[in-house]
C-alpha cells in the first residue's frame, strides 16, 4: 500500500496490513529539514555493521527508524523487536538468550530466545535502560563475543546479531548514576541517532495528519475529508507532548466526529494555541529538563549572557 500526503512520499511497508504494529509505526515522513537530515544520517549508518542507539521521546517513532535501518541494511535475517520494560526479571536470561531442553519444568524442547531469533538480522531493544544491570553485562558479552549461552546449555552458540537500541532518557546520566553499564553505553554510542520530537519537526505534521486521515478513512470505509486551513494552523501550533501517537489519536477522533467534508478546529479537540511568549517559555523549559547535556549547557550560557539566569 502506498499513500502520498501533500505530494511527499511516505515510507511504507508492503506487509503493513499483516503487521501487529499500530499504523503510526508503518509510515514516517521526511518533509521537515530536521527529518531530512535524520534520514541522511540514518542511510549512512544503515549499511554499516555497528550497533545503533536511537534517542527520542515516547511516541515519536523510534521503532520505525530501527525497522528502516534493518531494511536499508544487507542483513537477511529477521527484525526482532523487544520491549525491555516487559521482560520478566526472573526469566530475562531465558527470554533474551534462550534455554536448553529440560532447563525448566515442562520445557521438553529448547528455545532460541530473542537473540537467537534475530540471528543474521537485527535485534531491536526498546527502552534499553530498563534492562537489569546483570543482563546488561551479559548482553555486552554476547555482542562482543558473537555468541550466547542458553540457560541450561553447556556450550555457547554462535550468533550474528546487529543491535539497534532505543531510549527516551539520557543514558549518560544513567551511567553517572550507576544505573547503566558504562562499557555497554560506549558500545552503543558508536552509532547514534537523535529523533526530534514532533513539535521540533513542524514540517512533518500536516503530512502525517493526511496519512492518518487516509488510513482511518479507508479502514472505516468513510470518505476522506479535507483538513481546513484553520485546523491545519492549529495542528502546527500544538506542542504535541504525546508526539506521533497523540497526533494519530487526534486525527482518528476528528474523523469520527466531523459531519461535513472538512476537518474543522473544533473537531480536533485541541486547546487554543498559547501566546508566542508562552511557547518560547515551554521550549526553554523543555530543553532545560529534557534536552541533551550539550543543549542544556548552551542554553544556560545564553541565558547567563542575557542576564536571564
Amino acid at each position: 500500500m502506498s499513500f502520498e500526503a501533500f505530494g511527499q512520499p511516505l515510507l511504507t511497508f508492503p506487509d503493513a496490513e499483516k503487521s501487529p504494529l499500530s499504523i503510526r509505526a508503518k509510515a514516517l515522513v521526511f518533509v521537515d529539514p530536521r527529518s531530512r537530515q535524520l534520514r541522511a544520517e540514518l542511510e549512512q549508518l544503515a549499511p554499516r555493521s555497528i550497533s545503533v542507539l536511537i534517542r527520542g521521546e515516547t511516541g515519536s517513532g523510534k521503532e520505525l527508524l530501527a525497522r528502516h535501518i534493518h531494511r536499508a541494511s544487507d542483513r537477511g535475517g529477521l527484525f526482532v523487536s523487544v520491549n525491555c520494560g516487559a521482560i520478566s526479571p526472573t526469566y530475562a536470561d531465558a527470554e533474551l538468550f534462550g534455554y536448553a531442553a529440560g532447563s525448566y519444568t515442562g520445557s521438553a524442547s529448547s528455545r532460541a530466545g530473542w537473540f537467537g531469533s534475530a540471528n543474521g538480522g537485527t535485534l531491536y531493544l526498546d527502552e534499553i535502560g530498563d534492562l537489569p544491570l546483570p543482563i546488561q553485562i551479559k548482553l555486552l558479552a554476547a555482542l562482543e563475543n558473537h555468541e550466547v549461552t542458553r540457560v541450561g546449555a553447556h556450550q555457547p552458540s554462535p550468533v550474528d546479531v546487529r543491535l539497534v537500541a532505543a531510549t527516551s532518557i539520557d543514558l549518560a546520566q544513567a551511567v553517572a548514576a550507576g544505573k547503566f553499564h558504562e562499557r555497554l553505553y560506549h558500545y552503543l554510542s558508536e552509532g547514534q541517532l537523535e529523533l526530534p520530537a514532533l513539535r521540533e519537526r513542524v514540517g512533518d505534521i500536516l503530512s502525517l495528519s493526511e496519512y492518518f486521515l487516509g488510513i482511518y478513512s479507508q479502514r472505516l470505509d468513510l470518505p476522506v475529508p479535507l483538513i481546513s486551513e484553520a485546523a491545519q494552523q492549529l495542528l502546527e501550533q500544538h506542542s504535541w507532548p504525546g508526539n506521533t501517537r497523540e497526533l494519530e489519536n487526534v486525527i482518528h477522533f476528528a474523523l469520527l466526529v466531523s459531519t461535513g467534508d472538512e476537518i474543522l478546529p473544533e473537531h480536533l479537540n485541541l486547546p487554543e494555541a498559547p501566546a508566542p511568549l508562552t511557547q518560547i517559555e515551554q521550549q526553554l523549559r523543555h530543553i532545560l529538563t529534557k534536552g541533551t547535556a550539550t543543549e542544556q549547557a548552551a542554553l544556560k550560557q545564553l541565558l547567563k549572557n542575557t542576564a536571564l539566569l
